[in-house]
C-alpha cells in the first residue's frame, strides 16, 4: 500500500530559478509596436525640417541665427501646445545643469551664456501670430490657439536667436585657441523640437548635460556665412563649392571623390594664406543639405588643414589645426581619414550602409562626440587613441543616428550597442593580437564593472547614474553583455541576423529597449528573459565553480554550481588523462531546476582537469573556483 500523498512529497523543496527564466514584464504590444518587437502596422512618428540661416561672428564668438521648423503631426490626436529644446541654457548661470554636474565633463556655465530669442513666431493654417510660450531652463512650451492637426498636420515655427559659443561646452560642443586661430565646433546650436511619441507623449526632459538626446528625423537646409578667411565644414553636402573654394580646392576635392587615397584640400602651408581662400572681399556664405537626419552640425576655422577621400559615394573628410599634426612615431590626426577608410565601410558592410553624402572628422576642444556626417574628437588624440575614438565616434553613425533610440533615458541602446560594434571593428581593423575594443580592453573589467555599478542597473536613466558610473553602466556593461549573447549564448550567425534586422526595422525610427528584447528573440528563436533580467535589470554577480568531479566504470561526473544570482551559460572544458580534450557549452537552462546541476557523461577515461570558461570571457567573479584537478597520488 502506498504512502500517503503527504509522506510522498518533501515538506521542503529546494530553491529553483523559474523566477529568473519567466517571461519578462514588458508593455503590452499593440498596433502601434508589434509583439515581434517591429514597428506595427499603425506605428507613427513626428517630423521636423529645418531651413537655417546663421552667421558666425569670431570677434565676438556669437552665433546669430534665423530658422523656419516646419512640423508635422502624424499623432492620431490633436496637439494644443508644442515643446522645443533650447540647450544653449544650459550654459546660462544658475541653469539647472549647472547646478546639478558642477565640476564635472558636463559643466560649461559662464557669464552671458544662454541662447536669447528675439522673435518665436508661428505660421499656422494661414495664420501668422506670436504664441504664448513659456521658457523653463533648457525648455520652452509654445500654445497654440487652434490646436495642431493629427494624421499629418502641419505648422510652421519661426525663431530668431543668438547666443555666445561657450569655451567649454560640457564636452560636446565649444571652442578652441591655436596657434592660427580659434577652432569651432557647433552643437545643440539652435532650438529644436522635442520628441513627441506613441510611448510618453511629449518626452521635454531638461537637458543636465549627462543625458543625451532624443530627436525627430527630417531634411536641414542650412546656410553659415562666416568671414571670408574661415573654412566650415558640416555633417551635410556642400552646395555652393563655387562659392566658397578657390578652383584649385575644388579640383582637389573632385579628385578626392575619386580615390581612397587622401587628398588635401588646405595643406598644413596653405593655412592662413591669401591663396586659399576665393579671392574678393566681404564674407562667404557656405550652403549644405542633409536628408533624413535627426540632427546638424558643424565646425569653422581659420586653422583648419583639411583633407578628404572617398568610399562608394562618401565623402571623407578630416579638419584640424597644426596642433594635431603628430610625429612618424606617434602619428595624429594626418591620419584621420585613413581611419575613417575602415570604419565606414566596415560598420556599412557588417550592419547597415551609411546613409549620408559626407562623414567629416573635426579635431578641436570636444574629446569625442558624434553627430550625424560628422563628429568631434580631441585634437590631442594620437594613434591608437585616435583611432579609437574616431571608430567610436562614428559607430554612433549607426547608433544612435540611424536607429533613433532616446538617449536620455535609455545611454546603454546607443552608447553600449556602439561599443560593442566598435569591439569587432577594432579587432578587423588591428588584428588578433590588437588591444580588444573598450568593452573588453581591462582584464580588471569584471572588478572595475562591480565598483562602478553595485547597486545600479543598466536600465537606469543616465542622469541618474553615478559619474563615475556612467562609463561602465552605458559603455561597457552593455557593450560586454552582447558580445557573451553573441559568443556564447546564440551564436554569431543567429545573433547578427537578429541585431541586422533590428537595426533594419527600426532605421529612422524609435526604438524602446522591449522592442529590442523582442525582435531580438523574435529572430534567433530564443527565450532571453533571463539574460535581459539578469544583466541589464539587475546587478547581479556571477560566481560559476566546480563542486567535484568524479568517475566511475566509464561515465565522468561534473558537480557545478552557480554561487551567485546571475544566470548565464557554462563553458566547459575537460581534460582526461589520455591526452583527449572534451569541450562543451552547457546552456542556461542547466540553472532552471536550481543553482546545483550534475553533468554525466561517458569518457574512454578518467579526468584530470575540469575548467569552467578556459576562455575567460564570463564576468566570473572568483576564478579560483573555475578549475579541479585530479590530486596526485602521494
Amino acid at each position: 500500500m502506498a504512502a500517503p500523498l503527504a509522506a510522498q512529497v518533501p515538506q521542503t523543496l529546494p530553491p529553483t530559478n523559474q523566477a529568473m527564466f519567466a517571461p519578462l514584464e514588458l508593455p503590452d504590444p499593440g498596433l502601434v509596436r508589434a509583439p515581434t518587437g517591429e514597428p506595427g502596422e499603425d506605428y507613427w512618428q513626428q517630423r521636423a525640417d529645418y531651413r537655417i540661416r546663421a552667421t558666425l561672428d569670431p570677434s565676438a564668438h556669437r552665433v546669430t541665427g534665423s530658422e523656419t521648423i516646419t512640423y508635422t503631426n502624424n499623432s492620431p490626436g490633436e496637439l494644443e501646445f508644442l515643446w522645443i529644446q533650447l540647450e544653449q541654457n544650459l550654459f546660462r548661470p544658475g541653469s539647472r545643469g549647472a547646478l546639478v554636474n558642477s565640476g564635472s565633463r558636463w559643466r560649461g556655465a559662464f557669464p552671458g551664456g544662454g541662447v536669447d530669442l528675439s522673435r518665436v513666431e508661428v505660421v499656422h493654417s494661414g495664420t501668422r501670430y506670436r504664441p504664448s510660450t513659456t521658457i523653463d531652463d533648457t525648455r520652452m512650451r509654445l500654445d497654440l490657439e487652434t490646436p495642431l492637426a493629427g494624421e499629418g498636420g502641419t505648422i510652421d515655427i519661426e525663431i530668431d536667436w543668438s547666443f555666445v559659443i561657450p569655451e567649454y561646452g560640457a564636452d560636446r560642443m565649444g571652442r578652441l585657441e591655436g596657434a592660427d586661430g580659434w577652432v569651432y565646433e557647433l552643437a545643440q546650436w539652435y532650438p529644436r523640437m522635442y520628441v513627441y511619441d506613441d510611448v510618453d507623449g511629449w518626452n521635454p526632459l531638461p537637458y543636465l548635460g549627462q543625458g543625451e538626446f532624443y530627436l525627430d528625423y527630417g531634411t536641414y537646409d542650412v546656410e553659415i556665412t562666416v568671414p571670408r578667411d574661415v573654412i566650415v565644414v558640416a555633417g551635410g553636402e556642400l552646395l555652393n563649392p563655387q562659392d566658397v573654394l578657390t578652383a584649385e580646392q575644388q579640383r582637389r576635392m573632385e579628385r578626392a571623390r575619386a580615390t581612397r587615397e587622401t587628398v588635401m584640400i588646405v595643406s598644413a602651408d596653405e593655412v592662413g594664406t591669401a591663396a586659399s581662400r576665393p579671392s574678393g572681399s566681404g564674407a562667404l556664405t557656405w550652403k549644405y543639405r542633409l536628408e533624413n537626419a535627426r540632427d546638424f552640425s558643424w565646425a569653422a576655422s581659420r586653422a583648419f588643414i583639411w583633407d578628404a577621400s572617398s568610399w562608394e559615394g562618401v565623402l571623407l573628410q578630416s579638419a584640424y589645426p597644426r596642433e594635431g599634426i603628430g610625429t612618424d612615431e606617434n602619428p595624429g590626426w594626418e591620419r584621420s581619414t585613413e581611419y575613417l577608410q575602415h570604419t565606414i565601410p566596415y560598420y556599412s558592410q557588417q550592419w547597415f550602409r551609411f546613409p549620408w553624402p559626407v562623414a567629416v572628422n573635426v579635431a578641436g576642444i570636444v574629446g569625442g562626440m558624434e553627430y550625424p556626417g560628422i563628429v568631434f574628437c580631441s585634437v590631442r588624440a594620437r594613434g591608437q587613441g585616435l583611432f579609437g575614438v574616431t571608430d567610436h565616434e562614428f559607430g554612433h553613425s549607426w547608433f544612435p543616428m540611424i536607429v533613433g533610440n532616446d538617449e536620455r533615458r535609455y545611454a546603454w541602446m546607443d552608447e553600449g550597442f556602439n561599443t560593442f560594434i566598435n569591439h569587432y571593428s577594432n579587432l578587423a581593423f588591428y588584428g588578433d593580437d590588437a588591444q580588444r575594443a573598450q568593452s573588453t580592453s581591462s582584464p580588471n573589467i569584471v572588478q572595475q564593472m562591480l565598483a562602478a555599478t553595485a547597486d545600479q542597473p543598466i536600465e537606469t536613466y543616465p542622469d541618474v547614474l553615478r559619474r563615475e558610473g556612467l562609463g561602465f553602466m552605458a559603455y561597457r556593461k552593455p557593450g560586454y553583455g552582447l558580445i557573451l549573447l553573441r559568443e556564447l549564448v546564440l551564436g554569431p550567425d543567429r545573433f547578427d541576423a537578429a541585431f541586422k534586422s533590428y537595426i533594419r526595422n527600426w532605421a529612422y525610427k524609435h526604438p524602446k529597449p522591449w522592442d529590442f528584447y523582442r525582435m531580438m528573440e523574435e529572430v534567433s528563436g530564443e527565450q532571453l528573459a533571463w539574460f535581459w533580467r539578469g544583466w541589464f535589470r539587475t546587478t547581479e554577480t556571477l560566481d560559476q565553480s566546480v563542486a567535484g568531479v568524479a568517475y566511475e566504470q566509464g561515465t565522468t561526473r561534473v558537480r557545478l554550481t552557480n554561487r551567485s544570482g546571475l544566470i548565464m551559460p557554462v563553458p566547459l572544458e575537460i581534460e582526461l588523462e589520455n591526452g583527449e580534450v572534451l569541450r562543451e557549452t552547457l546552456p542556461a537552462e542547466v540553472w532552471m531546476r536550481g543553482d546545483d546541476y550534475v553533468l554525466e557523461l561517458e569518457t574512454a577515461a578518467a579526468p584530470v582537469r575540469v575548467t569552467i570558461d578556459p576562455a575567460a570571457l564570463l564576468p566570473d567573479t572568483d576564478r579560483s573556483n573555475d578549475t579541479w584537478t585530479v590530486r596526485p597520488v602521494s
